[in-house]
């Protein structure tokens, strides 16, 4: 029996990408839900030309504020897209063959990040496989901090899409180095709550390995400079961490 989808985003000041991420979903996606946290900027508007249900609701955290979004959906399958997140021509075509045959288990797709208008192949980026489609009822968004995973409440037999989810990561390198620190510093929150520490040098050997496992290890070199960039702010952010969790754990 033919599946319907319903397809859920999550946005916060998302102007730069929503319209993309929306666009990508037409001939999909039977059903488009945004949730925002009140955007100060044109994406409760930008949502409501395309066509999209749009709801408004406080942030609660990611996990929380995904399982609301889920909680609204129609259908019994759900397609969880970011805001900055499209799928290619291929992908498309995949969900849609398999919608017509009827949706099992979960699935995922391999994301593949466009950085600052270079697609990243190496670095540790890519391939990197995220589950995206799931069933509604058995399926719930875990995570108090960052870095939220999905659950399931029974197994799952995971399929593997053709295609490409295009991810439109940063589109400048402060705009990453931002991103990369507010995520280590929630990182760090995370670590203090599950009771970790650190050691006085664990900030800049952990920011050395950092470096040396994506830049030689993960070939990130042959994504050129900005395979040196990424390698470089992921280290410098994880410095951050690690002083920021002594911090926390210092103070208790």
């Amino acid at each position: 029996m033919p599946s319907q989808l319903t397809a859920i985003l999550i946005t916060l000041n998302e102007e730069r990408n929503i319209g993309r991420a929306i666009a990508s979903l037409q001939g999909v996606a039977d059903e488009v839900i945004v949730v925002d946290s009140f955007s100060a900027d044109k994406t409760p508007e930008i949502v409501r030309s395309s066509g999209a249900k749009l709801v408004q609701k406080e942030w609660m955290g990611y996990s929380a504020t995904k399982n609301f979004a889920n909680s609204l959906a129609t259908h019994s399958y759900i397609l969880s897209i970011d805001a900055d997140e499209a799928l290619n021509e291929e992908l498309k075509k995949n969900i849609i063959a398999l919608k017509k045959n009827g949706l099992n288990g979960v699935y995922s797709a391999n994301r593949m990040t466009n950085y600052l208008g270079k697609w990243i192949r190496h670095s540790g980026w890519y391939p990197d496989w995220k589950v995206r489609i799931f069933p509604k009822a058995e399926t719930k968004w875990v995570g108090e901090f960052v870095h939220e995973e999905l659950e399931f409440s029974t197994p799952q037999k995971v399929t593997r899409l053709g295609g490409i989810l295009e991810h439109y990561s940063y589109y400048s390198y402060a705009d990453h180095r931002a991103r990369a620190d507010k995520y280590s510093l929630l990182t760090a929150k995370k670590m203090c709550a599950a009771g970790k520490s650190a050691g006085v040098l664990e900030p800049y050997i952990s920011a050395a390995g950092r470096f040396v496992a994506m830049y030689f290890i993960k070939l990130g070199f042959l994504d050129g400079w900005k395979g040196f960039k990424i390698a470089q702010i992921s280290a410098a952010s994880n410095i951050l961490k690690y002083k920021e969790l002594r911090r926390l754990s210092k103070n208790g």
